[in-house]
C-alpha cells in the first residue's frame, strides 16, 4: 500500500527573523511514518520543520510553510492508497511579511492575517482523491464535537482526536491518547502510550480499514 503521511507544523513568515507556528514537534507523524515503513508500505513523508532525524527508506518531503506543504499534497497525492494528515498546519498567515525586521516602536502591534489553503479539506474536492482519507483533530475543548464536525465537512474516512489541553500528551511530548472517530461508529479511545506504539496500532487499523473499503 502507498501512504502519504504530513507530519510537523509550519511556519509562516512575518519578518525575515519571526514567523507564525505551534508547537507541533512531528513525532506523531514521523512515528506513523516509520510503523508504516515498517509494515511494508511505500510511505511518502511530507515534513514541516522539525527536529527530528530524517526516517530512512522513504521518500521525505520538507517544506516550511502551508502553501508549500498544500503544494507538495498536490505533487505527491496521486498514485496514493491511504493520506495521513497529522502535520498542524497554520491556519492563517501574515498577508504581508515585512522586508526588513520589524522594529519595537509604539505600544502595540497590529497583524493582518489570512487563511491558508484547507489541506485535508482539498484532498476530495481539489485534488480528487479517493483512497483512505484519515485527517487529525488537536482541540483543546468539545472533542468530539468539533472532531465529527471535521469528519463530515472534509470528507474523511476516520478522523484522530486528541486533547492537547492535557498535561503529558499532544503537542511536543513523547505519549499520546487518542479517540478515533468514523462516520458509522461510536467513538473509540485509545489509551495513553507512547507515540510509537500508538502509531503501530493506528497503522494497524487504518490498514485494516482502508482495505475493507477497497472491497466495498
Amino acid at each position: 500500500m502507498k501512504i502519504l503521511i504530513t507530519a510537523g507544523p509550519t511556519r509562516e513568515p512575518l519578518d525575515p527573523v519571526r514567523y507564525l507556528t505551534n508547537r507541533s514537534s512531528g513525532k506523531m507523524g514521523y512515528a506513523l511514518a516509520e510503523a508504516a515503513h515498517d509494515r511494508g508500505h511505500e510511505v511518502t513523508l511530507i515534513s514541516g520543520p522539525v527536529s527530528l532525524p530524517p526516517p530512512e527508506g522513504m521518500i521525505v518531503v520538507k517544506v516550511e510553510t502551508a502553501r508549500q506543504m498544500y503544494e507538495a499534497v498536490r505533487s505527491h497525492l496521486g498514485g496514493q492508497d491511504t493520506a495521513i494528515f497529522s502535520a498542524a498546519v497554520a491556519d492563517y498567515r501574515p498577508v504581508a511579511k515585512a522586508e526588513q525586521k520589524i522594529k519595537k516602536t509604539g505600544e502595540t502591534l497590529t497583524l493582518t492575517l489570512e487563511k491558508t489553503e484547507d489541506i485535508l479539506g482539498s484532498a476530495r474536492s481539489v485534488f480528487g482523491f479517493t483512497g483512505y482519507l484519515v485527517g487529525f483533530a488537536a482541540e483543546t475543548e468539545r472533542l468530539l464535537e468539533h472532531a465529527h464536525d471535521k469528519l463530515a465537512r472534509k470528507g474523511c474516512d476516520l478522523v484522530i482526536a486528541n486533547d492537547v489541553s492535557q498535561a503529558g500528551i499532544g503537542f511536543d511530548s513523547a505519549e499520546n491518547e487518542v479517540t478515533l472517530c468514523l462516520p458509522d461508529a461510536s467513538p473509540f479511545p485509545l489509551p495513553r502510550q507512547t507515540k510509537a506504539a500508538l502509531a503501530r496500532e493506528l497503522i494497524a487499523f487504518i490498514t485494516q480499514q482502508a482495505a475493507l473499503k477497497k472491497t466495498l
